[in-house]
């Protein structure tokens, strides 16, 4: 997958906004890149496509639940 710093990253909407235990996303053409938003520099995990597409649909469906 590409580079983190050519990506366009972004945080859940449930976010805080305070900089408090936030995640961001990156989508990409193979699925999502997810890290730590106090430490944007560090590492990052790749999830592919099918896995990123099955979480997000168990948050919506509410069969994972939501802090």
């Amino acid at each position: 997958m590409s580079a983190p710093s050519t990506q366009q990253w972004f945080k859940s909407s449930y976010s805080g906004g305070s900089g408090t235990e936030c995640v961001e996303c990156a989508r990409t053409q193979d699925g999502a890149l997810i890290r730590d938003s106090k430490n944007q520099g560090g590492s990052w995990l790749t999830v592919r496509r099918q896995a990123w597409r099955a979480f997000t649909n168990a948050l919506r469906d509410k069969r994972i639940s939501q802090p």
